[in-house]
């Protein structure tokens, strides 16, 4: 087994690493807001204000940058005055998205802002564009953020909070080219237009970072016909009129229709998944190089807010719910998207993994008063040290493995910043099913003087149960040695390693 190098240069910053690229996504859908989040005052459950004080503690912990919220297609069929005021006469509705069960509202805008505070986290919240009006869109900016004298804000205060709050984000519409509506490009490109004027910035120290519906996927019609509508006489473009637009992609390595299982699976589909969940390098780059058309000077931030596994629910549990266990398969894929985010962070300026608690590759997985943190928990708990740093010039030679010429991944990926603490984060995955890799790192006119690691790794289908909550976790790294100012090193197969480096 040949050593691979990791050359890093120190003195070249690429760009900085917001921290909401280590977003999250919480959705009315099946039990991630309620269970997962939210148990109510009066739960036996622990909570504070109705929000679970282990979930609260445990996300808090890995510094949780922005949550969006209410969805998702729930999005654009939620209207907000349906989750304010007394929780007893807030209408019940059927989710008819997500699982056909009853929607009683009793987690809304005061709940979810509640929620955020006690995170300590920025806020994103996604607009009705779908099926809402401009009217109830531009009311529920002025609810939330207007601190002077007018009915929403008079209503505001009646529901018992006197101040306003901060939108640092809002998503003018969700999935409008599917669930949000079914539009055209062109058609949603005007309504955007319409809908974004009435987002406005009540607070002229705070503008609201207005986030318009990008495409699904490999839909290149969809980002250039929405960018040459908007763009259209529209001079004060880059001025608060679109500051992001968003994109979607998921992980399912047996395709949409069948998608596959979380936990059976062979090293086929181990490739399989980690091809396909590489191919959003791809998407990420063909879709900058047409924003790259209209905005020249890289304004308009690249919103990854749907991303992560999509495989077939756990046998047993509602298929509305999309509550899927968690592998190591899903570690290396939350490592490689966080690398690859990092990596463009010239236009990915945020990403929001779907979902939070309890859907999808979820970070936490609960059931009655029992929690588990999930291995792609303990993934995020490392990359958190990347936040808000300054990406570093990076490259590491790595072979193509895998088994079928289609499905082919590079041995390894890797990122690496220069921290806030003024150390360096290295951020490797180890994409191989069989195979240790011995890495020599190399840092151009700069040598290392002291490092310290940790890993989460383990055999492919290892997880975290109710029964068995710690199989998986972030474990000390120690498996390195420096030598005349280099750092060597060997990464288990199937493993994600951070290294802090000082130099």
């Amino acid at each position: 087994m040949s050593t691979k190098k990791l050359f890093i240069n120190p003195a070249k910053t690429l760009g900085h690493i917001n921290p909401e690229i280590q977003g999250q996504f919480s959705e009315h859908l099946g039990r991630c807001i309620y269970e997962g989040i939210y148990v109510g005052d009066d739960s036996n459950i622990p909570n504070v204000n109705g929000m679970r004080t282990d979930v609260m503690d445990a996300l808090r912990a890995i510094k949780v940058p922005v949550v969006r919220w209410p969805g998702g297609c729930f999005a654009d069929e939620y209207h907000w005055k349906d989750g304010i005021g007394e929780k007893s006469t807030r209408k019940r509705m059927i989710n008819t998205h997500w699982g056909g069960v009853v929607e009683d509202n009793s987690y809304g805008t005061h709940e979810y802002m509640e929620f955020c505070r006690q995170l300590g986290c920025k806020t994103y919240i996604n607009g009705n564009l779908g099926s809402g009006t401009v009217a109830e869109m531009s009311e529920w900016v002025e609810y939330m953020t207007f601190s002077g004298v007018s009915p929403m804000a008079d209503l505001r205060k009646k529901n018992g909070h006197e101040e306003p709050w901060n939108v640092d984000f809002f998503g003018v519409g969700n999935e409008n080219w599917g669930c949000g509506g079914n539009m055209t490009p062109e058609f949603y490109g005007n309504e955007y237009r319409r809908y974004q004027t009435y987002v406005r910035d009540y607070n002229s120290d705070r503008h609201i970072f207005k986030i318009a519906c990008g495409p699904n996927v490999d839909d290149y019609s969809w980002m250039d016909g929405v960018l040459k509508t908007c763009f259209r006489n529209a001079p004060d473009f880059l001025h608060g009129f679109m500051d992001g637009i968003s994109l979607h992609y998921y992980t399912h390595p047996e395709g949409w229709e069948v998608k596959g299982s979380a936990t059976d699976f062979d090293d086929k589909v181990w490739y399989k998944t980690l091809s396909k969940t590489m191919y959003i390098e791809e998407l990420i780059e063909r879709h900058a190089a047409i924003l790259d058309r209209y905005d020249h000077g890289k304004k308009i931030g690249l919103i990854v807010d749907e991303w992560g596994t999509w495989f077939t629910v756990e046998p047993g549990t509602n298929p509305g719910f999309l509550y899927q266990q968690n592998t190591i398969r899903d570690a290396l894929v939350a490592g490689i998207n966080l690398n690859i985010f990092n990596k463009h962070c010239d236009r990915v300026r945020m990403a929001n993994i779907a979902q939070m608690i309890n859907v999808l590759q979820a970070v936490i997985l609960t059931d009655g008063e029992r929690m588990i943190k999930t291995p792609t928990y303990h993934v995020f708990d490392m990359y958190k040290a990347h936040q808000d740093a300054e990406l570093l010039e990076s490259y590491i030679e790595s072979e193509i493995i895998g088994i079928e010429d289609e499905f082919k991944v590079p041995s390894l990926t890797e990122s690496v910043s220069l921290g806030t603490d003024g150390q360096i984060h290295i951020t490797v995955c180890n994409l191989s099913a069989d195979a240790d890799h011995d890495i020599e790192t190399i840092l151009s006119d700069a040598g290392v003087e002291e490092a310290l690691g940790e890993i989460v790794t383990g055999d492919m289908h290892d997880m975290n149960t109710f029964e068995d909550t710690d199989r998986v976790t972030k474990k000390e790294f120690s498996e390195f040695r420096i030598t005349d100012g280099r750092l060597n090193f060997t990464i288990p197969k199937c493993s994600v390693v951070h290294l802090s480096v000082r130099f």
